[in-house]
């Protein structure tokens, strides 16, 4: 099988082509520009240099969230896209269980992060053996002061990956001594790292129809909490 995955949930976007047993291509750019003027452009250009045709690919993986909520909703957008004229099967990958995926074969604890503002950070945990990965708790948004108390329980190093990485790093290193940055080439998600998950989603039968593939966002864009409250809105 051949799926095609996408990345757009934070400043880098990715895509990638692969199959269960190899990665065919990838296309990353880690810049400022817009992901949905270079999203379909990297896609079909990578199509184009790996000889693989769209009519070819049989399924669609996407970072769904959570991230940015602009990012996550091209990636989604696009992920739909390509999969509704063939109604292709769709996977829906949790960006930060995506990020675990970067570090295949580093035995330990993985703490997924990415920043959400406001003095918060999207966050999972998991721990990676071999080239398994357990989760170890959900996908939520909390504090960094949260997070530097649940950190506490483990007695082994944790790794911090993802773009929330550093800074998350900033703050934890001054009370945690076995926190440490996932290295560069393996920090930030990637669509490749999207393929490897997709590809356990697959087998276990976890996929959706191009119209059952949403955004996760953990929480409400910035505008409407500001509504809400203006309205006395509490949930």
């Amino acid at each position: 099988m051949i799926i095609m995955a996408i990345d757009t949930s934070a400043k880098a976007a990715s895509v990638c082509l692969a199959q269960e047993d190899k990665i065919i291509g990838t296309y990353f750019v880690n810049t400022a520009f817009t992901h949905s003027q270079t999203l379909m452009p990297m896609a079909e250009q990578l199509c184009k240099n790996t000889g693989v045709s769209f009519e070819e690919i049989e399924a669609v993986a996407v970072n769904a969230g959570p991230g940015s909520f602009t990012g996550v909703r091209i990636g989604v957008a696009a992920a739909k896209g390509l999969a509704f004229e063939r109604d292709l099967p769709c996977v829906s990958v949790s960006t930060l269980e995506s990020m675990a995926y970067n570090l295949l074969g580093c035995d330990g604890v993985v703490c997924a992060v990415m920043d959400a503002r406001c003095s918060q950070v999207y966050n999972a945990m998991f721990r990676v053996k071999g080239n398994n990965i357990e989760r170890l708790c959900d996908d939520r948004a909390i504090s960094l002061t949260d997070l530097q108390l649940d950190l506490k329980k483990y007695d082994e190093p944790v790794t911090l990956v993802g773009d929330g990485a550093e800074i998350s790093f900033g703050f934890l290193e001054k009370s945690l001594s076995d926190v440490r940055l996932a290295p560069m080439n393996m920090i930030t998600q990637t669509a490749s790292s999207v393929a490897c998950a997709a590809f356990e989603h697959i087998k276990s039968g976890d996929t959706i129809s191009p119209a059952e593939l949403m955004p996760v966002y953990l929480r409400l864009p910035q505008a409407q909490r500001e509504l809400n409250k203006k309205m006395g809105v509490t949930k």
